[in-house]
């Protein structure tokens, strides 16, 4: 009997999808097209992460202004991802180098983790790019964008 409740193969195990950022926020769709799929991927509850490397590193820059061309500026959109529960942001560190940022030129995206009495905990994780190969290995999901 069906009850209505989708399940994701054997004794409804989650899948993990990793969503791969590569390009610049602005000047395609592919960002904010990235950003639509993964909030639609975690309302049905997968374990749900994203990578940010090679150009996709500015989606996660601070202070980013689209006025002078003509576009929404989606990227206080990144803050909510906590409350969807994906709580897992990878950005490579050998991307930032090559573009000349660092860690402290990304926005601070946080989430309250409810088994640590709510205490405010980062989503963005810093790797080297042989741990994205690693964390890319183990997902059982991956969208290139």
């Amino acid at each position: 009997m069906n009850d209505g409740k989708a399940t994701n193969g054997a004794a409804g195990a989650k899948k993990r999808f990793m969503y791969v950022n590569r390009k610049a926020p602005y000047g395609t769709i592919y960002a904010l097209e990235s950003l639509e799929v993964v909030l639609i991927s975690a309302a049905f509850e997968q374990d749900v992460s994203l990578a940010f490397l090679d150009d996709g590193v500015y989606q996660l820059t601070k202070g980013q202004n689209t006025t002078a061309i003509g576009m929404k500026n989606f990227s206080p959109t990144f803050k909510a991802l906590g409350d969807y529960e994906i709580k897992k942001l990878y950005v490579e560190k050998e991307s930032l180098d090559e573009r000349g940022l660092a860690p402290e030129d990304l926005m601070q995206i946080t989430y309250e983790d409810e088994d640590e009495d709510y205490a405010e905990k980062p989503l963005i994780h810093i790797v080297s790019r042989s741990e994205l190969t690693e964390i890319l290995a183990r997902q059982d999901v991956l969208f290139n964008f």
